[in-house]
């Protein structure tokens, strides 16, 4: 975070040169045009006088050409100047962080493999790209990559981002049309999404004034299904139309008017519906860069320290780090439980075991627990039949 903090420094002194000079070129330039203007009109009364161009006219158009001169060598000296202060940012960023990335990563990660790697690595992309509306990018980049993606992978993001669009031009029907479609496993995840949405229009109603009071009573049915679990909001949009002549904005009610309304749907909708289609609300390829953001100032210490120390054979596994990073519970995509047995930790082919005593070991340590059939718990003195031990995930 130091380091980038001396960068954005050195950044916010460029923009602010940036600005300056754009406001002071733009006065400049400004000032010479209105000089000349009159200049020019000058001329152009003396030529219709038919009169010589006298010493004090000379004078000054000599004067005029070389203000001209003045301002532009100035104007292109300060230019000159922003471009030392951009240099001053790059040479901040060289100094702060380590350009060379490639010493973190060990040398045989990417001997086996390869074709494989690198198509996960394209299909990680197009979905990010599909996830992030883009998506005449995302068949171009599937069609140049021989990727072949089915209309079954890219249909959830199509139907997403359809919607979302509807949403960000507040328009609530395609995502009311699929709320209600989905109404049954939206309300097996505790969803108010439905809610919001009717809540929304109710409120844009409101903002039509008296003329769309009866219209908004109307609509307000749809609260019915909802009066339990929202009562108190139901209350409050009920409350406001009393100030509804006086105007809801210049009420006790104003906030339902606020903007940020549409940006919580839109969050509220990606999220329910990415749940309901089986997408992560992040595209793994956005999860991973952030991640690795996170973890490569810790990769970059440890790898100088292990150099420096001369230590070999402690970074030589592809699939494990010397050292453990933490990335908070937001990362936790995996089992973080470690046999106690055999100190190891549990992978999708040696999962966690519960024992019918309630202790827990992995399956490779209960099949070499397994004695005459039977297996005693190695904390308890419970004896168990092995088939009676249930996986478990954490």
């Amino acid at each position: 975070m130091e380091q980038c903090a001396c960068v954005e420094r050195e950044l916010d002194k460029v923009l602010q040169k940036f600005g300056s000079y754009g406001q002071h070129c733009e006065q400049s330039l400004e000032e010479l045009l209105c000089y000349v203007s009159q200049l020019r009109q000058e001329l152009s009364s003396a030529a219709l006088q038919g009169a010589p161009l006298s010493a004090t006219l000379s004078l000054v158009m000599a004067q005029c050409c070389r203000k001209i001169k003045d301002t532009v060598q100035k104007l292109a000296s300060d230019h000159k100047d922003i471009h030392s202060s951009v240099s001053r940012v790059g040479k901040a960023i060289d100094r702060n962080f380590d350009a060379e990335l490639c010493s973190v990563v060990s040398d045989s990660a990417w001997d086996s493999r390869e074709k494989q790697q690198q198509q996960t690595l394209q299909l990680a992309i197009v979905e990010h790209l599909y996830q992030q509306g883009m998506l005449s990018v995302a068949e171009e980049l599937s069609q140049e990559s021989t990727l072949n993606m089915d209309l079954d992978f890219k249909q959830p993001f199509l139907e997403l981002n359809r919607i979302l669009e509807a949403l960000h031009e507040q328009d609530l029907w395609p995502a009311l049309d699929w709320a209600v479609s989905n109404r049954p496993r939206l309300l097996e995840l505790n969803s108010s999404l439905e809610f919001k949405l009717h809540r929304l229009h109710f409120i844009r109603l409101l903002a039509g004034g008296p003329d769309k009071q009866l219209e908004a009573l109307s609509y307000a049915r749809h609260f019915q299904p909802f009066a339990c679990l929202h009562q108190r909001e139901i209350q409050v949009m009920m409350g406001s139309l009393v100030y509804l002549p006086l105007g809801i904005a210049n009420s006790p009610y104003g906030h339902l008017l606020d903007a940020r309304h549409w940006t919580e749907i839109c969050e509220t909708f990606t999220r329910d519906a990415c749940a309901l289609l089986g997408l992560s609300v992040e595209s793994p390829l956005s999860v991973s860069f952030a991640s690795g953001c996170v973890a490569l100032p810790v990769l970059m210490n440890i790898k100088a320290v292990i150099e420096q120390r001369q230590c070999t054979g402690v970074w030589s596994h592809k699939d494990e780090l010397p050292i453990e990073i933490e990335l908070g519970m937001k990362c936790w995509y995996h089992s973080v439980f470690a046999c106690p047995i055999l100190r190891q930790q549990t992978t999708d082919s040696n999962p966690p075991i519960k024992l019918v005593c309630g202790h827990v070991i992995s399956r490779d340590a209960l099949n070499k627990l397994i004695n005459g059939g039977k297996l005693k718990c190695p904390y308890c003195p419970m004896e168990q039949n092995p088939a009676d031990g249930k996986r478990i995930i954490f």
